[in-house]
């Protein structure tokens, strides 16, 4: 069991290491190291995340994080607005994005269908893109989702409420790996998979 000189640090530590990733060792080292800085650098984090939650948004077409009602993608002209990506969350967008391989649009489902931890069709931004789909000239529906069997379910389900409306229907290339998440993949790895896409013709474990 860990021990502190200070509550206060005990406390800074135990809360820094309930993020994603840091455990109490790293925790411990970067309180340490903001106690060796200057006061500023400490309330600039703090004021910087105090506002990130308290003033972010979500874009109220795609999802996606956002500091307007409209993100940067969904309101930029020069994208192709026919295509929509449909994607896990926001770590997915972002990483198809640093490829520079794609220039259409995207829709965040806010997770995946996963009936072992209570996730159903219900739970995720289904609804919203069907009503896209329904207003707005799209004509082919990328699946960007893990190569999962949750992942294809979810790609199934989407596919028969979709499949009345007039769509090409595609997935990213298998080049990504059954497993993988698409933030840990190399960016010419997802490039080329955004790239070369394949028509999507139904789920591949059925």
């Amino acid at each position: 069991m860990e021990t502190y000189p200070s509550k206060l640090l005990e406390d800074a530590v135990k809360e820094l290491s309930k993020l994603p990733g840091i455990g109490k060792r790293t925790a411990l080292r970067l309180v340490l190291h903001l106690l060796r800085e200057n006061l500023q650098v400490s309330e600039a984090l703090a004021g910087a995340l105090i506002r990130l939650r308290q003033e972010i948004r979500y874009c109220s077409q795609c999802h996606h994080i956002s500091d307007a009602d409209t993100c940067a993608v969904c309101s930029n002209p020069k994208r192709n607005h026919s295509i929509l990506c449909v994607v896990e969350d926001s770590r997915d967008v972002l990483a198809i994005e640093n490829t520079a391989q794609y220039n259409g649009i995207y829709h965040i489902l806010g997770g995946i269908i996963s009936p072992v931890d209570g996730i159903g069709p219900h739970d995720l931004n289904i609804d919203s893109l069907e009503q896209r789909v329904r207003e707005q000239a799209i004509e082919e529906v990328i699946f960007a989702l893990p190569a999962t069997i949750e992942g294809d379910t979810t790609n199934f389900y989407i596919y028969k409420r979709l499949q009345n409306y007039r769509l090409r229907f595609s997935m990213i290339a298998r080049g990504v790996a059954v497993g993988d998440d698409l933030e840990y993949i190399d960016e010419l790895t997802l490039g080329r998979s955004i790239t070369n896409r394949t028509r999507y013709e139904g789920p591949l474990s059925k």
